[in-house]
């Protein structure tokens, strides 16, 4: 899969026309400036396709879809996905912000807030998320096990939340970061050196463009938050840390 600009913006092309039921709709003229300069940032084309897909989901919900979408109408959602990437792999956050908005897409669909949520409104997306990935199975049972103990702990951590304050917010949020890594650990278990080896190389692929402007030490540690991500997105995971 090519990194120049022309082949990024082929495999966009590409993706829209299977996003519009086989209807091509060129990446041309500005529509190409703009996907290009998706490549010039460094987003990666499958997080440019999981922004890309967000949209088309919300579009969706308005009901049947009235015409094929421009690649313009997702740029807000791509920047939105390339921005939480960077910020779940501990890369600096874009220091400015296309100016998306209502007007950016047909009938005034704007895309959805991101504000952060609140902390019980974490805890309990992820108890749900945690309880659906058991409910899947399938990686043994000390994974199964890990997996009913963080919910029985944040469920009940759940109650408590709203009114946390100073530093038992902070043992809180401690936790949860130790809940994470734990439960990252042995999912990468799970799965097998195999499919493991698999991911990292396709972090590798979603790194190559930052590669060259990091420090060894910081990539390594960039490189493993990526391959954590991979692993939760194979098993349906969530991330159980809150920042």
């Amino acid at each position: 899969m090519g990194t120049e600009p022309i082949d990024f913006c082929r495999e966009i092309e590409s993706y829209l026309c299977q996003k519009n039921d086989g209807h091509l709709v060129r990446v041309t003229g500005p529509s190409f400036d703009l996907v290009s300069g998706w490549a010039a940032q460094g987003i990666p084309l499958k997080v440019a396709f999981q922004g890309i897909d967000r949209y088309f989901e919300r579009y969706y919900r308005k009901g049947p879809r009235r015409r094929p979408v421009r690649i313009d109408f997702c740029d807000a959602d791509v920047l939105d996905v390339f921005d939480e990437w960077r910020r779940a792999l501990g890369l600096p956050r874009r220091s400015s912000r296309s100016e998306g908005g209502p007007s950016d897409s047909p009938e005034g669909e704007g895309r959805e807030s991101t504000s952060s949520a609140s902390l019980p409104a974490h805890l309990q997306r992820v108890v749900l998320r945690l309880t659906s990935a058991r409910a899947i199975g399938g990686l043994g049972e000390e994974f199964d096990a890990l997996i009913d103990r963080a919910a029985r702990e944040l469920d009940a951590a759940r109650a408590d939340a709203r009114g946390v304050r100073g530093t038992a917010r902070q043992a809180l949020l401690e936790r949860l970061t130790a809940l994470d890594a734990e439960l990252a650990a042995e999912a990468r278990r799970s799965l097998g050196p195999a499919a493991v080896a698999e991911l990292e190389r396709e972090a590798g692929e979603e790194l190559s463009s930052f590669r060259a402007r990091m420090a060894p030490d910081a990539y390594q540690r960039v490189m493993a938050a990526a391959v954590d991500r991979l692993v939760r997105q194979r098993l349906k995971l969530p991330t159980i840390a809150f920042t």
